[in-house]
């Protein structure tokens, strides 16, 4: 069955760095998007950034534009994102997620807390 594991999470102070991992296992990883979206509480699940099947395009949201970065290794079955200049805001539950051509994603990890305060 498709699974996808976060890892990476942690607490931090503002302006500093973290990178998930997201490892993915029971599909061909490298015919599919993929993608983060976070949640925080009482906030609704956004999209942080997306990636395409062979790594050589990017999206991302507005709020992290220029901050955040997600990569792909196809031959390693893994995705990051690498999070700079982290603010409060970014707080929030990660989730990594096999992207579709469209609509919402069906399968997502566990998800990871990342936590930035001072």
């Amino acid at each position: 069955q498709v699974q996808l594991v976060e890892s990476g999470g942690g607490l931090v102070q503002p302006g500093e760095s973290l990178r998930l991992s997201c490892a993915a296992s029971g599909f061909t990883f490298s015919r599919y998007a993929m993608s983060w979206y976070r949640q925080a509480p009482g906030k609704e699940r956004e999209l942080v950034a997306a990636i395409n099947s062979a790594g050589g395009s990017t999206n991302y949201g507005d709020s992290v534009k220029g901050r955040f970065t997600i990569s792909r290794d196809n031959a390693k079955n893994t995705v990051w994102l690498q999070m700079n200049s982290l603010k409060p805001e970014d707080t929030a539950v990660y989730y990594c997620a096999r992207q579709p051509l469209s609509g919402t994603p069906t399968y997502w990890g566990q998800g990871t807390q990342v936590t930035v305060s001072s």
